[in-house]
């Protein structure tokens, strides 16, 4: 199964073309590197989701061969690690009051 279609089904994005446009964007990788939206998925691979203020790590526990309505009490994947990025970190060193231009 392609990579932003599984995404989809295991409901680790909203949508297909948001899955797309991620992976189009580098900000979902396997192994350090991006991966594009036709990677097929096998069981076990690690893949690191890159969202707005969260990086999530999954493996993937089991890729099915077709989408069913009994996909929804099958565990997909599995959550290795969850960090959340604060906006404060990505300001390092800024003035904490309003900017001067």
């Amino acid at each position: 199964m392609r990579v932003d279609k599984f995404l989809k089904v295991s409901r680790l994005a909203k949508r297909r073309s948001e899955a797309h446009e991620a992976l189009v964007a580098g900000r979902i990788t396997r192994e350090g590197r991006a991966l594009k939206p036709g990677y097929e998925v096998r069981e076990g691979d690690v893949i690191v989701l890159h969202y707005v203020r969260k990086f999530l790590t999954v493996r993937v526990l089991h890729v099915p061969l077709r989408v069913t309505p009994a996909l929804r009490d099958i565990p997909m994947y599995e959550v290795l690690e969850e960090r959340k990025d604060d906006p404060v970190d990505w300001l390092d060193g800024a003035p904490a009051g309003p900017l001067e231009l």
